[in-house]
């Protein structure tokens, strides 16, 4: 589950002092990139705190600190990639070492843990698959870009308590409520985490997922405390998201290379300087426009102007940091807002996200992973 990580464990101030140096020292060597360091500071931990913190209280941390220094500009795209590169080869020595052999036994349960379609944010579902391995789960682990029809025939055929579903992109919102509803079908409980369903889960519980948990600690407890009640064929709820009826959601995403075509040209023309950007520039400024058309898509399924809202002003704290002016995003805005002018509910959330880009605070990172 692409879960908030990590949430502090217990054991009082010096096992927490020992987990925060272990976090430090593991930065450090990702940082310097030195796999075979950031190996050895792992296991360390693992022996000494025990696998199940250096996998969250270590590893996730680094993690979390990787995409906090990528959005204030102090790591670069390529340093990102090999950070998470590192940890995730981290996990790989630490499940073989002795540390976290599963002792023989009664399994727990069955979990399939899955990254919703489109997903391409692995680590923190990896993460979560081995805490449940720790505590006795067998884990039917899938990775990302999981279509949800070879997901619903693997749950098929193997018929787990429930699935674990990862959401790290909210973009990604509307495919992971069809994937719960396939699973839900098919009659197994599904278990929504990650920053795209909300800091508070409320897109998990607005989809229909049966259970959520802010962290990886809270889902591998709440599945410990009992299972989930396994979903009731024809039970789903007909039409649970009735702002759809309006059609707008589906209408602005088909358009979504019409609209971005047109915003670039209109900018091209309110802004002279434009015109001088090289093809790199230009390809650029597109995507930026198509990840804002994307969280407009995203917003308007799920009604919510604060997830559009939040985008905003998220990216113009990414275009500060990267010394762009971030008032570029007032015309874009005016520009979208001025094709969509027959969409009551998008010509809102544009108005309200140029509101508060206006009003906005000072700039402050880190970045959410549902927007990056």
């Amino acid at each position: 589950m692409s879960l908030p990580l990590p949430s502090p464990g217990g054991g009082g101030p010096v096992l927490a002092d020992a987990r925060q140096d272990g976090a430090q020292r593991l930065w450090a060597a990702v940082l310097a990139q030195d796999e075979t360091a950031a190996r050895d500071v792992v296991l360390a931990a693992a022996e000494s705190l025990g696998a199940e913190s250096a996998l969250l209280d270590l590893i996730g941390a680094v993690q979390r600190r990787v995409g906090a220094e990528w959005a204030a500009d102090r790591l670069s795209v390529a340093q990102e990639h090999a950070a998470t590169t590192i940890n995730d080869r981290c996990v790989s020595a630490l499940v073989r070492h002795p540390c976290a052999q599963v002792p023989p036994g009664p399994s727990a349960g069955h979990v399939t843990v899955a990254c919703v379609d489109g997903e391409w944010h692995g680590l923190p579902a990896r993460l979560l698959s081995e805490v449940l391995r720790l505590r006795g789960w067998q884990v039917d682990h899938l990775g990302t870009l999981v279509p949800s029809p070879r997901l619903v025939a693997h749950l098929h055929r193997t018929g787990p308590a429930a699935v674990a579903l990862s959401g790290s992109l909210a973009t990604r919102l509307p495919a992971a409520h069809a994937t719960i509803a396939a699973c839900r079908a098919a009659g197994v409980p599904v278990f929504a985490g990650g920053s795209a369903f909300g800091a508070d889960g409320r897109y998990a519980r607005m989809l229909g997922a049966d259970a959520w948990a802010s962290d990886a600690r809270g889902a591998a407890d709440r599945l410990a405390a009992g299972p989930l009640p396994r979903p009731r064929p024809g039970h789903e709820p007909a039409d649970h998201l009735p702002h759809l009826r309006d059609q707008e959601y589906t209408l602005v995403t088909r358009s979504a290379p019409q609209l971005v075509k047109a915003v670039m040209t209109g900018l091209t023309e309110l802004l002279p300087a434009m015109r001088a950007y090289s093809a790199w520039q230009l390809q650029q400024t597109a995507q930026d426009i198509a990840h804002i058309v994307e969280f407009l898509g995203a917003a308007l399924y799920v009604d919510d102007d604060d997830l559009f809202t939040g985008f905003i002003c998220w990216t113009a704290d990414i275009l500060t940091a990267r010394h762009v002016p971030a008032d570029v995003l007032l015309p874009t805005l005016d520009l979208l807002g001025a094709e969509l002018g027959d969409f009551p509910r998008a010509t809102r959330l544009i108005r309200r996200g140029a509101r508060e880009l206006t009003h906005r605070p000072a700039p402050n990172s880190p970045a959410p992973e549902a927007h990056r």
